[in-house]
């Protein structure tokens, strides 16, 4: 394959670095759907057209299927209805036997968003939930991040946020243990790749074990190469690295940080997307975002 020519090197794709023949395939892209009726204004602005055409290289026609594909799961799943009304009371139990969270940001800017799959107590969690639900507050943990957390930072960032920060921590996983939860992570998997494209800005999977390897060759099948390039495997000394992408007042204690939420980090949800001066629940402050 021929070298990409050095005046294309420096289009990304993104709002504010498309070459002209990227911004005539999201002119093409935008009519298309509508033809097709599966156009939301709303919802489906340019960011949002773009990280379909990103996550199938600008393929016009790869990116309409899997758009259209996206839609059509949207409706089955009931999506819209999910959001609306979806109450996650199993939430604060749920966190002791399987954590998922959001919390703060990176030096990016980016949301943080920590799974600590390490302890997870299979038994114990089926017992108040189901992997149904799991599933569903998944769903609705991405519609946030899209309709609410990168917003709030975009705002706070002063500039476009899209993607988030994730940690993965495998502190006491086993076989066994990954096993147990594989189904969920499987599901997962496919449901952010085919349905959330370009969400993940880096992956930071920490204390990884020894047999880390096998857990890996069962994972990295289900993850394009894109994805599988922003993900960064570190063993127990991973401090120093999170800290070079987190600032230590950001960073929960546990993993290395000076940050202890009242009442636990897990459950504060603490971030830009709670502060009003950022979603403009104030009334404040304009936060249309400049794109650079």
């Amino acid at each position: 394959m021929p070298p990409v020519a050095a005046d294309q090197q420096k289009f990304t794709g993104h709002i504010g670095s498309l070459s002209p023949q990227q911004e005539e395939t999201l002119e093409k892209f935008r009519e298309e759907l509508k033809v097709e009726g599966v156009f939301v204004e709303k919802r489906h602005d340019d960011a949002c057209l773009l990280r379909f055409l990103r996550a199938r290289k600008f393929d016009l026609a790869k990116a309409k299927k899997m758009f259209i594909e996206c839609e059509n799961w949207r409706k089955e799943f009931g999506v819209d209805e999910l959001v609306k009304n979806f109450e996650y009371t199993e939430r604060d139990e749920v966190m002791k036997y399987y954590a998922r969270y959001y919390h703060k940001t990176d030096k990016e800017g980016r949301p943080i968003y920590i799974e600590e799959i390490g302890k997870v107590d299979i038994k114990a969690l089926y017992k108040i939930t189901t992997i149904e639900r799991q599933i569903q507050n998944l769903v609705v943990e991405y519609e946030k991040l899209a309709d609410i957390r990168v917003h709030a930072c975009s705002a706070k960032a002063e500039k476009l946020i899209e993607t988030s920060c994730t940690i993965l921590d495998l502190k006491g996983v086993s076989i066994r243990s990954f096993s147990n939860v594989f189904s969920f992570v499987k599901q997962a998997s496919n449901i952010g790749q085919n349905y959330y494209p370009e969400r993940m800005g880096k992956f930071y999977i920490i204390n990884a074990p020894m047999l880390f390897s096998s857990v890996w060759s069962l994972v990295k099948p289900m993850l394009d190469e894109v994805t599988a390039a922003k993900i960064v495997i570190l063993n127990s000394k991973y401090q120093s690295t999170l800290l070079e992408a987190i600032d230590t007042e950001d960073l929960p204690e546990k993993f290395g940080g000076t940050c202890k939420c009242v009442g636990g980090c897990e459950l504060s949800d603490a971030g830009p997307w709670q502060e009003s001066e950022f979603t403009n629940e104030g009334g404040e402050k304009d936060i249309t975002i400049p794109i650079e």
